[in-house]
């Protein structure tokens, strides 16, 4: 387990640092202190080990926990904890330098397999689990909602706002934690007001 811990924290930093195709295995596995054999033991190819080197920080900043729905609750709580875990993702520096190094290595005419393991593990991840939460509170009759997966990618519209753009530019403004608090605060307003019972 130490060994895979140290395999996933290199390869976020160097994928981070130079991108998916300027990472190598050889690289990750020196920068881990294992051999080449250890790595692809544990993980068997990059792309596998890129897809849990995201999912481990993606996961670290949004557990599951976040997405849990409890009848009990009030739904306007709920809502915030995981608008708020979301707008955080959002504003986090490492993962947008992650991603963003990643994503320079997608293009039109490229492999399009880069832009799907991002999407898996970050926005594609996201907008399965708040669909679940908002199915749950539909059928709990605290949402009146028709297309649920269209209702989940308007909250993570709301939620996103300016701040993946900020992130991407290197604009911090906004991005400290009353700004993320405010942008995540508004964005469950705005959607309550639309699928709330009335």
């Amino acid at each position: 387990m130490e060994k895979r811990g140290a395999i996933l924290a290199a390869a976020q930093k160097l994928f981070t640092r130079s991108g998916f195709e300027g990472t190598s295995m050889d690289a990750i596995a020196q920068a881990a202190g294992v051999s080449k054999l250890t790595v692809y033991s544990h993980f068997g190819d990059k792309d596998s080990l890129f897809r849990e080197a995201a999912q481990t920080c993606c996961g670290a900043l949004m557990p599951e926990q976040v997405f849990e729905f409890q009848p009990a609750l009030d739904l306007r709580h709920a809502l915030n904890v995981i608008a708020l875990a979301h707008a955080r993702v959002l504003a986090n520096s490492e993962l947008a330098a992650l991603f963003r190094a990643v994503l320079g290595d997608c293009n039109a005419e490229g492999d399009p397999r880069l832009g799907r393991l991002v999407w898996d593990v970050g926005p594609g991840r996201a907008q399965q689990k708040i669909e679940h939460f908002l199915e749950q509170a539909v059928a709990a009759g605290k949402l009146e909602i028709r297309d649920v997966p269209l209702a989940a990618g308007q909250f993570l519209a709301l939620l996103r706002g300016d701040l993946p753009l900020r992130r991407l530019f290197a604009c911090s403004e906004g991005c400290e934690e009353a700004g993320i608090r405010r942008n995540a605060e508004a964005a469950v307003e705005m959607f309550l007001r639309a699928y709330a019972p009335r």
